[in-house]
């Protein structure tokens, strides 16, 4: 991009409407004083003249008129120049591209806000771009691995006729991954999207919380390890059901499996002052960096030292997307002595 760009037609059009706005005046102004402030003094021998008004004040003040002009034109039309150029960037998928640091921030107005928002709609675009081409990545990565795994029973069964019951097995365990991994795609994309089906009822959270470490106790009891459940007043709040059910689900689940064995995940539940429902869940793993706490809720996000084993790495992506899309939050910490702690606020919703 050139610094001093090619003026263009808006320039132009700039300049002849402050020229012509700004001469039309001045030789109003004139004309008015010489014919009303009185008899005007003889002018000198030879002097230019346009009617009663001397020509060389009018002809200077025109001059600087159209000088003014031209700076005032420049300065309206640069930025939106830049961002013209911007835009063509953009449509070409140059998503890095920003125009703030070319308007700078010296004489901040309206053009320069424009300008500031752009480079915040640039950035959301490239983020987006960017999780789109590593959620691809992720999914052909996903399920290319029970597929591999799924070929090489067949192959094996070719090899060894007798072992098909064994083979037969494994093939079923793989089609159910891959059926699991392509339902939690599809309810992410609908919840991306705003296109979830499920219709808002009214439960209490409280309850369903309980019914869920219930049956999530019972499986952690058989890896040696336990469940511990605070909760206090009944919190009852319209929402949909069936994704708050999976959301808190897939949170309580993560920790358990995370968890070493004779540890206990603590869910705590209360309702606060404003009128919130937060959750939390904590557990005794290893924990995730202060720095990875944000990633944690992208799909496939993975953490080699948590010993990542079965699961579609979609559980906790869906859970921010569901409490998110209740008005609510979610977000983790570390828990003093190893841990994490997840903490889950819901408001109260009971409809118009």
């Amino acid at each position: 991009m050139r610094l001093f760009p090619r003026p263009g037609r808006l320039f132009w059009k700039l300049v002849l409407a402050l020229f012509l706005s700004m001469a039309l005046s001045m030789i109003a102004t004139f004309t008015y004083v010489a014919f009303v402030s009185g008899p005007a003094p003889v002018p000198p021998q030879g002097a230019l003249m346009v009617g009663p008004v001397p020509a060389v004040p009018l002809l200077a003040g025109l001059i600087a008129i159209f000088v003014i002009g031209l700076l005032f034109a420049w300065y309206l039309s640069r930025p939106l120049h830049q961002l013209s150029w911007a835009l063509h960037r953009i449509a070409q998928g140059n998503f890095e591209t920003r125009v703030s640091p070319l308007m700078g921030r010296k004489w901040g107005d309206e053009i320069v806000d424009l300008g500031q928002d752009f480079d915040r709609m640039a950035e959301r675009l490239q983020r987006a771009v960017e999780s789109q081409r590593s959620l691809l990545h992720d999914v052909s990565h996903e399920l290319r691995s029970p597929l591999t795994r799924m070929q090489a029973a067949i192959g094996l069964l070719r090899q060894s006729p007798e072992s098909s019951e064994a083979m037969i097995a494994r093939i079923e365990t793989e089609s159910e991954k891959l059926d699991a991994l392509i339902e939690e795609l599809l309810t992410l994309h609908r919840l991306d999207a705003g296109a979830v089906e499920s219709q808002h009822e009214r439960v209490d959270l409280v309850e369903l919380l309980q019914a869920i470490v219930e049956d999530a106790e019972f499986e952690a009891s058989a890896s040696g390890k336990t469940i511990a459940l605070d909760t206090g007043e009944p919190f009852i709040s319209e929402v949909q059901g069936e994704l708050v059910y999976r959301a808190f689900e897939n949170v309580i689940r993560n920790a358990v499996k995370y968890s070493p064995v004779g540890a206990a995940t603590e869910v705590r539940a209360q309702v606060t002052q404003d009128d919130w429902l937060e959750v939390s869940v904590a557990d005794r793993g290893p924990g995730v960096p202060s720095e990875l706490h944000k990633r944690i809720f992208d799909p496939f996000f993975r953490i080699e030292e948590r010993g990542h084993t079965g699961g579609t790495g979609l559980g906790l992506a869906i859970a921010h997307r569901t409490i998110t899309s209740h008005g609510g939050d979610i977000h983790v910490a570390l828990r003093e002595r190893g841990g994490l702690v997840v903490t889950i606020s819901l408001p109260r919703r009971l409809g118009p």
